[in-house]
């Protein structure tokens, strides 16, 4: 038999490699002109890698997560909207005089800055909604920060490590209440110039150096003709950047730490249950983008806000009646008006007005530094140095919710008390003893907030730990053979057990000792003392977590062996079976799905 290569055909096994490609040259890559430039781009930055990993970013999924989303879109929305109005805004106080289609301004002398707010309120097309979109996107942007960092804080999202995005999230606040000031003093308009004189008093009101830094910022005596311009400056260009630069990095910090997430079944510290950034994330992302921006559309095109052309150009002879801040100033505005008359004194030849200053100048900062502090002093009156991933229910967590729900009381009283004039028209009553009913309030109302949120705190525990141990009632009576009667509990699934037992509990730490075993006194034996108080204040009244022996105790003899406290010293509890055969109570394991009386549309599907 001859062989292939002797009769010069080749080799059926050669043919399969006949359309090899051997040019040199690379390979065309696909994806078109967009995926030509997109390998471009990366041939030449390396940033498909980072794209990548941005792409493939889980988060989790709960209605809460949104609010910090609805933030995030009103920025945008302001950002678009404020671009559009410096196109026809003029930041100038020279006057001038009014000739345009609002007939009842008709030949009145007023700033250039009023005058182009009007002319874009009535002969721009477009511009009146636009201004209502802007002023309604800026007070759901401070109300969607306010209730985020609620969220944040009653769940402890912000414990490390997260507390420098806590911070960045405080300052965010702080800064966009000063943007939001700037901005509704632009249209020097009567009621944003009585803002600004009422500003122009709180820096007078400084000790020592009030007068200057009012000269200052004026330029000169009030109402000067700087102001509106350096506003204006500061409205579109320096805060801005500064939001914009705290916010890149608040989101990138979130996405260097992960998001948060609440306890449930196959959650952890280590891993992020949700969706991926792309597709999923981002199609539900987008569209909630543009709910958010039709719904505040709708609000703006309906509801009118700051009618300018009603209140008339700023004199400063001349003051609103009734005037009153955008709401997330109406603290401040709230806390002067309770600030008592003897806190403004003569020393030296000097007037001091700490009734205006404390209200005006100093709470603020005092707030947002009380703010920014706390997860630091949280931190160290746990001693808890660990990564925290997953979210606290509130109720697991008592002091902090209540120490949270007195802040709000607090916060509450003053905002109310910055309508006390208006209250007092409305309802026929005395101002003074509205003021002096809030000025009792602001001591009385917090410490009750606080006793009443720790009690029903500890309460939701109690019942949570119940359900836990006995299940659900399940309404039905059972008689057993020696004639006893007992009501069936359901057991619940696994998945609802999680959620109630999965959380930690702190115990308070014992008091320092004045000096070690060698009779050494120990350093600073006052700040461990503090400590000990701290933490005695916030865990000694606790219910705690429930132990895997004791719900085996439970679900084998009822309450006879709920006490068993097995945690502490790490002890396994034994517990016989048959031991307790003749001991059922008719708790959780009653119902079990071979049960007489089960039902089966009470079982979970296994």
């Amino acid at each position: 038999m001859t062989s292939d290569a002797h009769t010069g055909t080749g080799r059926p096994a050669d043919a399969l490699r006949g359309d090899d490609e051997t040019s040199t040259a690379p390979k065309k890559k696909g994806g078109g002109a967009v995926g030509g430039v997109a390998n471009w781009m990366d041939e030449r930055t390396g940033g498909a890698k980072g794209i990548r990993y941005l792409m493939n970013k889980v988060f989790p999924d709960h209605w809460s997560f949104m609010l910090g989303e609805v933030a995030m879109y009103s920025l945008i929305i302001l950002l678009i909207t404020g671009t559009f109005l410096t196109f026809w805004y003029v930041p100038s106080m020279g006057e001038t005089i009014y000739h345009g289609s609002y007939t009842p301004l008709q030949g009145q002398q007023m700033s250039e800055a009023y005058k182009s707010t009007v002319d874009i309120s009535m002969d721009v097309r477009g511009g009146l909604l636009i201004r209502q979109i802007h002023h309604w996107a800026a007070l759901l942007f401070l109300v969607a920060i306010m209730l985020h960092m609620f969220r944040v804080f009653f769940t402890g999202a912000f414990r490390k490590p997260r507390e420098i995005n806590w911070v960045i999230g405080v300052l965010l606040f702080m800064l966009a209440m000063v943007e939001g000031f700037a901005g509704y003093s632009l249209p020097d308009d009567l009621l944003s110039g009585t803002g600004i004189r009422a500003a122009q008093g709180f820096m007078l009101s400084i000790p020592v150096i009030g007068s200057y830094v009012a000269y200052f910022v004026f330029g000169g005596a009030f109402p000067g003709s700087e102001i509106i311009p350096r506003l204006f400056t500061v409205h579109v260009l320096l805060l801005p950047a500064i939001i914009m630069g705290l916010f890149a990095a608040h989101m990138i910090l979130l996405i260097v730490h992960k998001h948060t997430q609440f306890p449930g079944p196959g959650r952890s510290d280590h891993n992020v249950v949700g969706f991926k950034l792309m597709p999923v994330y981002t199609a539900k992302a987008g569209g909630f983008f543009f709910i958010v921006f039709g719904i505040t559309a709708l609000i703006s095109g309906l509801v009118t806000i700051n009618p300018i052309w009603m209140y008339g150009p700023y004199e400063p002879t001349m003051v609103t009646a009734g005037a009153q801040p955008d709401w997330y100033m109406g603290f401040a505005d709230g806390a002067l008006r309770l600030s008592p008359g003897w806190w403004e004194f003569t020393l030296l030849g000097h007037t001091f007005s700490l009734n205006v200053m404390i209200g005006a100048i100093l709470l603020i900062p005092v707030i947002f530094t009380a703010l920014g502090v706390y997860p630091f002093l949280e931190a160290w009156i746990t001693g808890d140095k660990r990564e925290h991933h997953l979210l606290d229910r509130p109720r697991n967590a008592p002091t902090r919710t209540a120490i949270g729900m007195g802040f709000i009381a607090f916060y509450f009283v003053l905002f109310v008390a910055s309508g006390n004039d208006i209250m007092a028209i409305t309802l026929h009553l005395s101002i003074n003893d509205i003021t002096h009913v809030m000025q009792a309030s602001i001591f009385i109302l917090p410490p009750l907030v606080f006793w009443i949120t720790k009690r029903l705190c500890m309460s939701l525990q109690r019942s949570d730990r119940d359900l836990v141990l006995h299940g659900k009632e399940s309404g039905r009576l059972i008689r057993t053979a020696e004639g006893r009667f007992f009501e069936a509990h359901t057991p619940l699934s696994e998945h609802d057990r999680w959620r109630l037992v999965s959380y930690e509990t702190h115990r308070p730490i014992a008091a320092p000792t004045e000096a070690d075993s060698n009779g050494v006194g120990r350093r600073q034996i006052a700040k461990d003392k503090m400590r000990a108080r701290l933490s005695h204040f916030y865990f000694n009244d606790r219910i705690e977590a429930i132990t895997p022996a004791e719900l085996a105790a439970a679900h084998h003899d009822g309450q006879a062996f709920e006490s068993i406290e097995s945690a502490e010293d790490g002890d396994r509890l034994e517990i016989d079976s048959d031991e307790f055969d003749h001991h059922m109570h008719g708790g959780a394991e009653e119902l079990s799905s071979g049960h007489a009386y089960s039902h089966p549309q009470d079982q979970e599907p296994s």
